[in-house]
């Protein structure tokens, strides 16, 4: 089927209730940006909770109850699916592009950010879904990864060939340079997995005036509240919460630099989001994908996932707005090279 002959697209997308990440994100950019192009899009979507973990068969085998194949005696011509289990779904025409599996059974698993233990019930959870991956997967006819470090791990668990697709965040218009301001950035949801008390520590070696916003809600933020009452900064950590919109772009325009250090994040929309606003970005060693934009010392930084090493670099910064400056024109640079042309052109090519 040729690009001219595609005219009915689903776009398949696990919801978890009350959740508004990057997935979510991701899902809602591609349909707009495909309605803008005239194709006639619907999303379809099934509530997901990672928890039981005793339910996630179940909760797969919902999404391969699902013919997508045609609506109202009308062919459906193509079916995008997202993140597990989305591209359990029938259809002759099916295409992943594979913003991460379920992560706790595959490259988090054996960490603190998993619940999958060394139990003969887990260990043969983990095997199953790994094998039910790589055949469902088998079905598509291309898959694709929102980041290389997503791509890299298809390749290793399920031997699935599969190629980043790079995608400019939802925020992409709305975001312009700025001053650069007295305080550092944290975009994310408070979950273990994002670290934001990494920064909060960091801003211990931080001199003062210097202040740490962070913009972001989640199941960890008493956790994160904690960190920074036991920091003694009082006033110098600010829990903005929720932002969204030109409130967000606002944050970002004015910040002296953003602080994004994840552990092995998938792709990460605030690391383009910040060059785009141009501000360079201090990020971890062991952070995925954000290493696939931050050079160290040529847009950012890239530390140690250790508080004094974020510190440092976040000092360097305080102590020089012209550096700042520098480094976050070329990331700026860096993320104006990606457009949803070449996405939609790869997907439905």
């Amino acid at each position: 089927m040729e690009l001219h002959s595609i005219k009915r697209i689903i776009v398949a997308e696990t919801q978890v209730p009350f959740v508004q990440g990057g997935a979510e994100l991701h899902v809602r950019a591609l349909v707009e940006q495909l309605q803008r192009r005239g194709y006639e899009v619907e999303k379809v979507a099934i509530p997901f909770r990672p928890q039981p973990k005793s339910e996630l068969l179940a909760q797969a085998a919902a999404w391969r109850l699902l013919d997508l194949s045609t609506s109202n005696a009308q062919p459906i011509d193509l079916l995008i699916a997202t993140r597990f289990p989305t591209y359990f779904a029938r259809h002759p025409r099916k295409v992943a592009w594979v913003i991460h599996q379920h992560r706790a059974a595959y490259e988090l698993c054996g960490t603190e950010y998993s619940d999958f233990e060394h139990t003969p019930e887990d260990v043969a959870l983990r095997r199953r879904l790994i094998e039910l991956d790589v055949r469902m997967l088998g079905e598509c006819r291309r898959v694709f990864a929102n980041a290389k470090n997503t791509a890299n791990r298809l390749t290793k668990f399920n031997g699935v060939a599969a190629q980043a697709l790079y995608h400019p965040p939802p925020l992409a218009d709305r975001l312009v340079p700025g001053s650069y301001g007295d305080y550092f950035l944290v975009v994310g949801r408070l979950e273990a997995v994002k670290r934001a008390e990494l920064a909060v520590r960091a801003m211990r070696h931080v001199p003062a005036p210097m202040r740490l916003m962070i913009v972001g809600e989640g199941s960890q933020r008493s956790a994160v509240e904690r960190a920074a009452a036991e920091s003694g900064l009082g006033e110098r950590v600010v829990f903005v919460g929720s932002a969204e919109g030109n409130e967000l772009a606002r944050l970002y325009s004015g910040a002296r630099a953003v602080i994004y250090a994840p552990f092995d994040e998938d792709y990460g929309y605030v690391t383009l989001e910040a060059f785009l606003s141009a501000k360079p970005v201090i990020t971890a060693s062991d952070s995925g994908g954000t290493l696939e934009f931050v050079v160290d010392g040529g847009n950012g930084f890239v530390c140690d996932p250790t508080a004094d090493a974020i510190g440092a670099a976040a000092t360097r910064l305080a102590q020089d707005a012209t550096l700042a400056a520098r480094l976050g024109d070329a990331g700026r640079n860096r993320a104006r090279t990606i457009t949803w042309d070449g996405v939609v052109e790869q997907l439905l090519g």
